[in-house]
């Protein structure tokens, strides 16, 4: 796959199966960089060092890494108890992202019944490929499901160009293919309808001004990128018809835990009447939890992210003041109340328990 190909986060080489191949989204867009993982011990250090990000992303690298993991375990009684603590140690490599226990859970759960090592690396590499097309699939049912959302407003606006506004990276660089809440933008793209998307720059690690509007320009998609606190100025004056987000963790009745600053973006779209629409597969739910703000676990992130930003020469420039304390929050949550719906691999609700179960039977049977 030559780099101008690139379509996707995740891949296995071509040309050996032991070699899971990611983009090093640190690098862009300056650069298109591809890294090699090898082991679990690579899958790790991907998903802590933000090689790769993004909820469903980070569960299916981490579901590869548990895969590498069985390649490189004793051929002997130790091999479970190789495979036990590298499960234990993808889990704990980010804590947000429910999509990362979820899949170390089925990987775990597909290696169960088998009898010898070379039966549970088998299954460790199928239930991997299964959840990468998984993914494809379930992010190119949520364009499907939210195409009809921006058709709407283009009507309503008789062919006058709609405006979207995102926050982080919700693109194919945070799962495999389609994005999650760039699959409506793209399928929308695609029907010939004029829109434009304002990305926010997303602080401190940029993934908006880096990774989105890479994604965009790409696929050319019309879009401008704005500082963090410009959304609610836009909403103001009319400039934004839809806010679309992407989701770390969902709760069962509705709360969304995304990246820092989608909070206040929930405040202002409600202020202005104007549709808040959150875009996850049924992965990114946590069906255990039921009030946001107080049971999901927010990431805190090292304070230079904060004080340092780089730029296109990979230099790191120091923007606060020497010996400045920082906090680097890396989520906030956006209660159900501020959230006009959800949009999912299974089709279109209410931020509302009951809604949310309606498109989740086998979860309302519990």
């Amino acid at each position: 796959m030559t780099q101008e190909n690139i379509v996707r986060a995740i891949w296995i080489a071509e040309d050996d199966p032991r070699c899971v191949m990611v983009i090093d989204q640190r690098r862009l867009p300056f650069e298109l960089s591809v890294r090699e993982l090898r082991t679990g011990d690579d899958a790790i250090d991907a998903i802590r060092d933000m090689t790769v990000r993004g909820a469903p992303l980070i569960g299916i690298t981490a579901g590869y890494g548990l895969y590498l993991a069985t390649l490189d375990a004793p051929r002997d009684e130790r091999f479970d108890h190789h495979i036990a603590d590298a499960a234990l140690r993808l889990k704990r490599a980010r804590p947000t992202a429910v999509n990362l226990a979820w899949s170390i859970d089925r990987m775990l759960a597909a290696m169960a019944p088998c009898g010898s090592a070379g039966e549970k690396i088998a299954a460790a590499l199928a239930m991997a490929g299964r959840m990468e097309r998984e993914d494809v699939e379930g992010c190119r049912r949520i364009g499907e499901y939210g195409l009809p959302l921006i058709e709407e407003i283009a009507r309503r606006k008789e062919g006058a160009r709609v405006n979207l506004l995102t926050h982080c990276n919700a693109g194919w660089l945070a799962c495999v293919e389609h994005g999650t809440a760039t699959a409506p933008i793209y399928a929308a793209f695609d029907r010939g309808i004029d829109l434009h998307v304002w990305v926010d720059e997303t602080r401190p690690r940029n993934q908006g001004a880096r990774l989105t509007a890479w994604e965009l320009a790409r696929r050319g998609v019309p879009h401008t990128v704005i500082p963090d606190n410009t959304g609610g100025h836009l909403m103001q004056h009319g400039l934004v018809d839809m806010v679309i987000v992407g989701c770390d963790r969902a709760t069962a009745t509705g709360d969304i835990c995304n990246k820092i600053g989608t909070y206040l973006k929930a405040l202002a779209a409600r202020d202005n009447n104007i549709p808040f629409h959150v875009a996850l597969p049924a992965s990114t739910f946590d069906w255990s939890i039921r009030d946001g703000v107080a049971e999901i676990e927010i990431e805190e992130r090292g304070g230079d992210e904060v004080r340092f930003m780089e730029g296109a020469s990979g230099e790191a420039v120091m923007v606060v003041p020497e010996g400045t304390p920082v906090a680097n929050y890396g989520f906030d949550v956006t209660p159900a109340r501020l959230v006009t719906g959800l949009i999912t691999d299974r089709g279109l609700c209410r931020a509302d328990e009951a809604d949310i179960r309606r498109l989740f039977p086998e979860i309302a049977r519990r």
